[in-house]
C-alpha cells in the first residue's frame, strides 16, 4: 500500500481531473475517512466553505475582522483546497466522476442564454 507522500509525490501538473479525483479517494482511505457517513461528508463541506468565507473576508476584503482570531484563519488557496478535497471524497462516496460531471454540466450552461443584471 502506498503512503501519502508517496501518493502525493506522484501528484504533478499533467494529471487529468480523474487522477486527482483518484488521488484524494486513496488518501481519505489512508487517512480513515473512507467509511464516513454522506451527510458528515457534507457537513464538512459546508465547513470548509465557511472557512473559505472567512479567509476572503480577511484577505481580500476591507470588512472588518476578529483580530484575536487573524492567525485562525488559512490562506484561500488553502481553503480553496479543502473545499476541493472533501467536494472529491462526496463525488467518490456518491460514485461521480467529477470530470464527467463537469462536462455534462459545462454542456447544459452552453446552451444557456446568460444576461447580466443592470445594478
Amino acid at each position: 500500500m502506498n503512503t501519502q507522500l508517496e501518493l502525493w509525490n506522484k501528484l504533478n501538473e499533467r494529471n487529468t481531473l480523474q487522477e486527482v479525483q483518484q488521488y484524494i479517494k486513496d488518501v481519505i482511505e489512508i487517512r480513515g475517512f473512507s467509511n464516513q457517513e454522506i451527510e458528515k461528508t457534507m457537513l464538512l463541506v459546508l465547513e470548509e466553505v465557511g472557512e473559505l468565507a472567512k479567509s476572503i473576508r480577511k484577505n481580500a476584503t476591507n470588512m472588518c475582522i476578529d483580530k484575536n482570531k487573524i492567525n485562525h484563519y488559512d490562506t484561500i488557496e488553502s481553503e480553496v483546497a479543502d473545499v476541493f478535497i472533501v467536494l472529491c471524497s462526496v463525488c467518490n462516496k456518491l460514485n461521480i466522476d467529477l470530470y464527467k460531471a463537469l462536462k455534462y454540466k459545462e454542456r447544459e450552461n452552453i446552451m444557456r442564454i446568460w444576461k447580466k443584471e443592470n445594478n
